[in-house]
Formats: structure tokens, sequence, C-alpha cells
């Protein structure tokens, strides 16, 4: 407990414009996996869908924030390996550091800071860390790579528990 900082909740809000793995169908049965350092943890699978939509949140211990996030998405397969539908990754250090910004008074749904897309981060467009309803989370839409197409849009949120060191 003594070298864990928080949880970071990540809810996986939908994919867009998945590729097509069920060719027959013409369509995927997608499920996503997030792994950070040793930590693995994944979404449900939604059926016959290439702009599936999970809204399902996956929570990570936090000890080492300079560790990046890894994703994984993949099409469920009955009697073979599950096929590839794309990766991506980001870094939790801007979501990090807007945390520390102090936030008494400041009205809710203000933008505390962006992030500009990059060939490091692998955001689709700008994402906003927001300051809302009391809580700080940062919105960002996801592309994924080595694949023809697809992008994820997620929610990050942070949970400080009772105990930990903290940021």
């Amino acid at each position: 407990m003594e070298h864990l900082l928080g949880l970071l909740r990540v809810r996986v809000q939908r994919g867009v414009n998945l590729a097509i793995r069920d060719v027959t169908a013409r369509t995927s049965d997608p499920y996503v996996v997030i792994k950070m350092g040793k930590q693995k943890l994944k979404t449900s699978v939604v059926k016959k869908s290439t702009n599936p939509e999970w809204n399902q949140d996956l929570t990570l211990s936090i000890a080492d924030p300079t560790l990046p996030v890894n994703i994984h998405v993949y099409d469920k397969d009955t009697f073979t390996l599950d096929d590839k539908m794309g990766d991506a990754e980001f870094e939790i250090g801007p979501f990090l550091e807007a945390l520390r910004v102090r936030v008494q008074g400041v009205p809710s749904g203000t933008v505390l800071s962006r992030v500009q897309p990059s060939r490091q981060n692998c955001l689709a467009e700008e994402s906003c860390i927001i300051y809302t309803d009391g809580q700080v989370v940062q919105n960002m839409c996801i592309r994924l790579r080595n694949v023809e197409r697809g992008e994820l849009e997620l929610q990050l949120q942070w949970i400080d528990i009772p105990g930990s060191r903290g940021l």
C-alpha cells in the first residue's frame, strides 16, 4: 500500500470504425485489453459490431506513473485464436500533472490542460483534461496502430486511496 500512488479508472466508452475480422459476417466481436506493468484487465465482448459501446470501467493500481498504458483490441473467435484488431499506448504523466493543479473555486467544465496528438501518444485528436463535478477527468480518442482503421474513446479518472502515498 505504501508504494501505491492511487488508482486510475479507465472508462472504455466505445470503439469507432474498428476493423472487420469476421469476413463472412462483415463484422467483428471486439473486446479491449488494457495492460500496465504486470496488470491486465479486459472488457466484455460486444457481438457483431465495428462500432461497439462498452462504457465499462477498468481500474489500474498506479505505483510507477512512468509506465505506459498499453491497449490491445481483439476479435473474439470461438474455435481459433482471437484476431488482433490494433493496439495503442499512452502516458499518464500529463493527466497526473493536471491533478496537482489547485482546483478550489474553479467552475465545473474548466479545461485544466490540453494534450496535443503526436507520434508518441497515439491520440487521434486534442485531448482535454477537465475539472467537472468535483473531479479531474481526461477524455481521449486513441487511434489504433498496426491495423487498417479504428479508434477508441476513453476517459481517465483518478481515485485517491486512504493510506497510499498519493501524488
